[in-house]
């Protein structure tokens, strides 16, 4: 075993993982199954990365639940979804490696890992219209787990995201979700969710956290189950400094722990694996369009995520590809302000697309299908507001849907709306008038549109912008909803509410040129022996593009699998 990092100067391994996000533990698991021996260190405090905070659905077409569910389908098909999708920027190595993988991913943690499965198979790919476009059957989250599980770890692990859970509960997708926004309509519904809170509240008397994971939170703690379970050496507070090289072979990285330089030394290789540089502002400010200063925009992940792992590629010589549709996985973000002076960050995926709600930018004027993917929303937001304006938007909606669905952190009935209207992230208006001239948005534009799409939501139709007309946007809608179509309802039960909403992302796209194997490329496309990239610090097989939602967390853990595998010398799926 690896010598105790607290004391070493040196210690010695098969492989080192930097960054312990999904993809960095893949890769340490996939090794570590198959007989190496690895180190895993991480530059923050708490072990988990973006990947605990975020939904946790991972993209994985031919997955075995939906096999096991009658779902099947030839590889041509999600092959066919993203050669449309991805245009110019389909690389047909890494999009076979991934699609070929990734069944045998899901099929390797499921029988030899901590790692479980819940299925997504009514989520539909989201461009329906695109050839091989699926209804449903692409995509896999972590099952529920109970943090007791994992023991003396815990305390290692990252929370779930604040501003995405209810008093640090976090509250996965589906059935559990729907229950927290029926409460006050069903009686089963209300009843789920008191045992829910009840269960929680006692968690935290007992625990001082959650202990029912779910989502990222659940991903990452059965991975880091996984890995200690197996052998791995999970070391955190240590930021790599350089990598080390011998006879043109990355053999480790120096990294540094309670400030003193700690040698580790690969034989086999290092796995970049550290988050990409959604944090960066520098990067930030040269590649995300309408982003003058780096600041103007709102990254969910955590700040550790700043870049490390492509400067320390980039210093043995490894090629930084931001030739990608974009180099940024956009999302519609809110800035949450908090009385000790803190701004948190919260994520618009759900409330966008149910009915009675709709974006305006600052000329009152709707500019996209509200109902389709984060990232459309996002990108249409960046493309369409007036050269000269801030990036942004407003998310508008009356009495009626705020009380039923909530929007951002305002949560629906039966919680007050008093803190987040005297915080001022929520505004509030009388008439749409009123509202308008609360949040800054031209009054005649605003009034308007609202007028225009009243007039055709009565009927449960948006020509202006097709709303609830393909599989992704009923999905995101309300099934529930009385009226015609489940994601348009009018907006004129006043009081009338909106939040600002600017441009965020879950992550990013560019990164450093990998081949189907995760190994990184050199400025000659040829492979840096000893090194890899998984993960964000890998430039997306997606190409900067976004057809569904899991598309970073999939690729993630398959080439954290694949990376694991390629350094161990396996080289046929079982």
């Amino acid at each position: 075993m690896p010598a105790d990092a607290s004391t070493a100067t040196r210690i010695d391994c098969d492989v080192l993982v930097i960054g312990s996000g999904a993809a960095g533990l893949a890769a340490a698991v996939t090794a570590a199954w198959h007989g190496q021996q690895v180190v895993v260190v991480e530059k923050d405090v708490v072990f988990g990365g973006a990947s605990a905070w975020s939904g946790g659905w991972m993209w994985v077409p031919r997955n075995p639940l939906a096999r096991r569910a009658g779902i099947e389908e030839d590889i041509e098909q999600p092959r066919s979804y993203l050669r449309h999708e991805l245009g110019e920027h389909f690389n047909a190595e890494l999009v076979d490696a991934f699609l070929e993988a990734c069944p045998h991913m899901v099929g390797f943690f499921e029988q030899h890992s901590s790692l479980q499965f819940v299925d997504g198979n009514a989520i539909p790919d989201m461009h329906g219209a695109s050839p091989g476009a699926a209804t449903g059957g692409h995509q896999v989250i972590a099952a529920p787990y109970d943090a007791r599980k994992v023991g003396a770890l815990l305390p290692r692990l990252r929370k779930t995201m604040p501003e995405t859970s209810f008093l640090g509960m976090p509250i996965m997708a589906g059935a559990d979700l729907a229950a927290f926004l029926s409460l006050t309509r069903s009686p089963k519904a209300a009843l789920h969710v008191a045992k829910r809170v009840i269960t929680h509240l006692y968690h935290l008397v007992r625990y001082g956290r959650a202990m029912h994971l779910v989502n990222g939170v659940a991903l990452v703690a059965r991975l880091a189950k996984s890995a200690v379970d197996l052998g791995v050496q999970l070391i955190e507070a240590t930021p790599a400094q350089h990598l080390l090289t011998e006879d043109g072979r990355v053999c480790g990285a120096q990294v540094l722990r309670h400030g003193t330089a700690l040698n580790i030394h690969a034989r086999k290789a290092v796995v970049l694996a550290a988050g990409g540089f959604a944090n960066d502002l520098e990067r930030r400010r040269v590649l995300f369009p309408r982003t003058p200063t780096g600041h103007e925009h709102l990254a969910l992940p955590p700040a550790a995520c700043n870049g490390d792992g492509l400067r320390l590629g980039e210093a043995v010589g490894a090629r930084f590809n931001s030739d990608l549709k974009s180099p940024v996985a956009w999302a519609p973000v809110s800035r949450v302000p908090y009385a000790d002076g803190r701004v948190g960050h919260f994520p618009h995926i759900i409330d966008r697309g149910k009915p009675g709600v709709i974006g305006v930018l600052k000329n009152g004027q709707r500019f996209v299908n509200e109902a389709g993917g984060y990232y459309d929303y996002t990108a249409a937001m960046v493309e369409s507001a007036a050269e000269g304006d801030a990036v942004c938007s407003w998310l508008i909606c009356d009495h009626r849907f705020i009380r039923r669905y909530g929007l951002g952190i305002a949560r629906p009935a039966p919680l007050p709306l008093w803190s987040v209207l005297r915080s001022g992230y929520l505004k509030r208006g009388h008439s749409i008038d009123a509202l308008a001239r609360a949040c800054g948005i031209a009054p005649a534009g605003l009034v308007a549109t609202v007028a225009a799409f009243n007039q055709h939501a009565r009927n449960g139709e948006d020509p202006a912008f097709g709303r609830g007309s393909t599989a992704f946007n009923r999905r995101n809608g309300d099934t529930t909803h009385s009226g015609a179509n489940p994601c348009v309802a009018p907006i004129e039960h006043g009081p009338f509410y909106a939040v600002k909403v600017e441009p965020g992302c879950f992550g990013t796209f560019a990164g450093l040129s990998t081949n189907g194997q995760a190994q990184v490329l050199d400025g000659q496309a040829q492979p840096i022996p000893g090194l890899y990239a998984v993960g964000s610090d890998m430039a997306s097989v997606m190409g900067g593009h976004y057809p569904s939602g899991g598309i970073n967390l999939g690729p993630a853990l398959t080439f954290g699998y694949i990376a694991g595998r390629h350094i161990a010398g396996v080289t046929a799926y079982e």
